[in-house]
């Protein structure tokens, strides 16, 4: 599982770096095409989790909360790898 959340969090960060890229946004549909791949990205790695994921994970995830769901990546990774 350790790998999916590792690939999620990466998706996650580059579904941010293409919403703040200006650049991209000057030609909308390339612009969507972008957020249409990484979303199709992530709903595909979310399919790869376990059932067991956490439940605030889980619920940040089905509501599409990602920056929510990213930071709650990023934490736990933090905290699993200080131990």
């Amino acid at each position: 599982m350790e790998d999916v959340l590792v690939d999620l969090a990466g998706a996650l960060r580059e579904r941010l770096t293409i919403i703040r890229d200006e650049e991209s946004r000057r030609d909308q549909d390339k612009h969507m095409a972008r957020l249409q791949s990484i979303s199709h990205k992530i709903d595909m790695l979310v399919a790869k989790l376990p059932g067991e994921i956490d439940p605030q994970l889980a619920h940040y995830l089905e509501r599409k909360s990602y920056d929510k769901a990213l930071e709650f990546i990023e934490n736990t990774t933090r905290r699993s790898t200080a131990r």
